[in-house]
C-alpha cells in the first residue's frame, strides 16, 4: 500500500481517487539505500525515509449488499406493488494495514538547474 498526503489531499494507491487523478502516474519512489526513499516528481527529487507510524492505520473497503426481504415474516407492512423488495445494507471490510510511512523533511532538490 502507498499512503501520500499532498497538500492537504490524502492519496491512497491503488484506490487513488480524488479531483479525478484516478490512475495518473504522480511522480517515482525508490528506494536507493537501506531506509532511504527518493521521490521524484518532474523536475525535483524529495529525499525521505522510513518510519513507523505510532498508531497502524486501517484499510478500509466500503461493501453494498443488497439482501431481499421476506415479506410474510417482516414486522413492517410492505406496499403490495413491490412484491421483491430489498433492504440495502453497508458494510465495512478491512483490506489493509498501514505501519510505516516515508518521512519527507527536506526541501525538494531541483535536478535541472539553468
Amino acid at each position: 500500500w502507498l499512503h501520500l498526503w499532498l497538500s492537504r489531499v490524502w492519496y491512497l494507491a491503488p484506490l487513488i481517487r480524488p479531483c479525478g487523478l484516478s490512475r495518473q502516474k504522480c511522480g517515482s519512489i525508490c528506494c536507493c539505500e537501506e531506509e532511504k526513499y527518493y521521490f521524484t516528481i518532474g523536475y525535483h527529487e524529495l529525499e525521505g525515509k522510513k518510519v513507523s507510524l505510532k498508531k497502524p492505520m486501517l484499510v478500509l473497503q466500503k461493501v453494498l449488499r443488497e439482501d431481499p426481504i421476506d415479506v410474510e415474516s417482516s414486522p413492517v407492512v410492505l406496499s403490495t406493488q413491490y412484491p421483491t423488495q430489498v433492504q440495502k445494507t453497508s458494510e465495512l471490510k478491512a483490506i489493509g494495514i498501514i505501519r510505516h510511512k516515508i518521512l519527507f523533511k527536506t526541501r525538494p532538490k531541483a535536478l535541472i538547474s539553468k
